[in-house]
């Protein structure tokens, strides 16, 4: 298949995009490079620097004639959408709607969309949480995706058009961005290799469900062929607070350092977790990579690559 990644310098997708060209479908990048690195993109990639706001993106749609777009470009930082409410949903809805329409005049088959797993939800009231669970979303972030989500089940319903929802929990793994991206495991871990302090947000008392990227990954494998318009949870059910994640890196940074606590984050929820059993019940799939496994792979990265 020809498939498009958008956000494929970044972190997640580019994992996503040597997947698929493992797998032997002829991947198109487009990443504007904002957080992004031109060295991520997989050399077997065609890759085109661009904004998915771009009104010159049906020129490219015409051309190449994808069958899949698999959208993780995104403006991603909870806080920054806290700030400027305005560039988030420009960046997340107004971007995303562009990528639709010229899905829609090129025939495109079917979109795969990266949402979140935790800011859609808002403060869970059950844990964990499955697709079922009410979307009250307690940041711009969370809107925005969620509004994606509600425009794929308009195009649905105006064009018949095929998607897939993954609401990821919180990834982590190589590759992570530790400056412009919402990344805690990157963050703390390049910080501790280079001897710097971190500091926690709050009490760190705060819960997150840590999921692999490599986990992530296969996730999008799975759905890739799935011809039934749906949404799927992709997280590992566990939860993790921000103090127990900053001693595990600690431990296998060598690092020597207490926990330091800041002030609060503005818009942080307390407790996000949420459950894959609908995944797991159609396709099999669960993660694989425990925390500690995960982490240790995470922190040898940035050892190596710092």
């Amino acid at each position: 298949m020809k498939i498009l990644v958008t956000g494929g310098a970044g972190f997640i997708a580019s994992h996503i995009t040597d997947a698929f060209i493992n797998e032997g479908h002829s991947v198109t990048v487009i990443d504007n490079l904002s957080t992004g690195f031109e060295k991520n993109v997989n050399p077997k990639a065609k890759f085109i620097n661009a904004d998915i706001g771009d009104t010159n993106l049906l020129q490219l749609f015409e051309k190449e004639k994808f069958d899949v777009v698999n959208h993780h470009a995104a403006q991603m930082d909870v806080r920054k959408s806290v700030a400027d409410p305005a560039f988030d949903a420009n960046t997340n809805i107004i971007g995303t709607i562009n990528l639709l329409q010229c899905c829609i005049k090129t025939n495109v088959k079917k979109f795969m969309f990266a949402s979140t797993g935790g800011a859609v939800y808002g403060e869970q009231n059950y844990f964990p949480a499955d697709e079922n669970h009410p979307t009250s979303p307690c940041s711009p972030y969370g809107i925005s995706k969620l509004a994606v989500e509600k425009y794929l089940f308009f195009y649905k319903f105006q064009y018949n058009f095929n998607y897939t929802v993954l609401r990821y929990a919180n990834i982590y793994g190589p590759r992570q961005n530790s400056k412009g991206e919402a990344g805690v495991v990157a963050i703390f871990t390049t910080k501790l290799l280079a001897n710097e302090q971190p500091v926690i947000n709050g009490t760190g008392k705060q819960t997150r469900d840590y999921v692999y990227v490599g986990d992530v990954v296969k996730a999008n494998l799975t759905t890739l062929k799935d011809d039934v318009c749906d949404i799927y949870n992709v997280g590992t059910g566990k939860e993790t607070d921000v103090n127990e994640l900053f001693n595990k890196l600690n431990l296998l940074s060598g690092s020597n350092k207490e926990e330091k606590h800041g002030p609060p984050a503005p818009g942080e929820q307390m407790r996000s977790v949420i459950t894959s059993g609908k995944l797991f019940k159609k396709f099999n799939w669960k993660p694989s990579t425990i925390l500690e496994e995960g982490l240790k792979a995470t922190v040898e990265f940035f050892k190596n690559n710092m």
